[in-house]
């Protein structure tokens, strides 16, 4: 696998893969730490007289009323703010005026290419893989490199099939993303600990037994601390929690095997009978192990922190790792969003730029489109 200063870039047409898939309220980016975080490259690829064109996905497209309001236009122009330079949009990723364009376009120049996802519909040809997809946006230059590190645990025509088509290697954010989180990976300082929070339990259980196999504790919050709780016979009620017999069979039988090992919270804030957020007698009990801890990973919130009402477990999570001067690795997505929003940006080890991503690289020691470039 190259990485971005094992190749000649100097006045190539470079493919880029970015996540742009940023949050986004009324056409206004609430959070552009993963555009800031593409930033060094791209300049970088600039600086080096490439014609650079982006490829990025935003949101999910199942019908074109999807389309309307997943547009990356206004990715592009914060980008362009970014840069502190012209970034040429195309409302289109396919077809022969995409490829007329940015063939007409001059060296150092930057094109933001439409949504890829816009070909996921009517037929899933980016989440499918597709090739003569891939064939086409590789046939807009002559290098590609992989920059999007949240969206490399899946294998799509913009992440993966294009390396068929085209020299490739990984940008500056991949680079730093895989030094950082090789530490999960293998040689991992013990006691580990792990905490895992957010709503569903049910796409995260491969990601959890591989890690119980790996860490000293694991914490939980959110709907998954709810799902363990009721499958250790509480009653929840109508909280976030998973209904599927078999996965809560499943969390039974790893709280019998990793006694000691899982930490359920103890108390909670809870409105019309549904479990919002952990409460403080939990975060303190949580203390005890983060601090007796050499390295931490984060990923998830203890509850719903995005309203004001359900902070206290989240916020006092993030103090309690603050304080403990430990190593902290934070998995991106809504675990991130959260660190900024209670100010809590310059306080941890590294924040990763992925979600899912983060968790299977640290789980497999490996990402599918990682694999499509060796």
């Amino acid at each position: 696998m190259n990485t971005l200063k094992d190749i000649d870039i100097k006045n190539k047409n470079v493919i880029i893969r970015c996540d742009f898939n940023v949050p986004m309220e009324d056409n206004v980016i609430k959070d552009n730490s993963k555009i800031v975080k593409s930033i060094k490259t791209l300049k970088y690829l600039v600086d080096n007289n490439c014609r650079v064109v982006i490829l990025s996905h935003f949101g999910r497209i199942k019908s074109e009323e999807d389309k309307e309001k997943n547009t990356l236009r206004y990715v592009g122009q914060e980008l362009s703010n970014l840069l502190q330079r012209e970034v040429k949009f195309v409302n289109k990723c396919m077809g022969e005026k995409v490829k007329e364009f940015v063939y007409s376009c001059n060296k150092g120049d930057v094109i933001l290419l439409e949504n890829t996802r816009f070909m996921d519909y009517p037929e899933k040809l980016e989440s499918s893989n597709n090739l003569e997809l891939a064939r086409f946006w590789a046939s807009l230059g002559e290098i590609f490199i992989n920059d999007a590190f949240g969206s490399m645990h899946r294998a799509h025509a913009s992440t993966a099939g294009i390396c068929k088509f085209l020299p490739s290697a990984i940008g500056f954010l991949v680079e730093d993303e895989l030094n950082h989180l090789n530490i999960l990976v293998k040689d991992t300082p013990h006691p580990f600990c792990v905490f895992m929070g957010g709503a569903k339990v049910d796409d995260k259980l491969p990601i959890i037994k591989s890690l119980l196999d790996r860490c000293d504790y694991l914490l939980l919050g959110g709907g998954i601390a709810n799902s363990f709780l009721k499958a250790k016979g509480a009653n929840v009620g109508l909280s976030v929690a998973t209904n599927d017999e078999a996965i809560l069979s499943e969390l039974n039988e790893l709280m019998n095997k990793y006694k000691g090992k899982i930490i359920l919270p103890i108390d909670f804030t809870i409105d019309d009978g549904i479990i919002y957020d952990i409460g403080s007698k939990s975060i303190e009990m949580y203390k005890k192990y983060i601090m007796d801890s050499e390295i931490i990973f984060v990923n998830g919130t203890c509850g719903k922190f995005e309203d004001d009402r359900f902070t206290e477990g989240t916020k006092g999570l993030f103090e309690a790792l603050k304080m403990s001067n430990k190593k902290v690795i934070v998995g991106g997505g809504d675990t991130v969003s959260a660190v900024s929003k209670f100010g809590y940006e310059n306080s941890f080890y590294y924040l990763s730029s992925g979600g899912g991503a983060t968790l299977e690289y640290i789980a497999d020691g490996t990402l599918k489109a990682l694999e499509w470039m060796k």
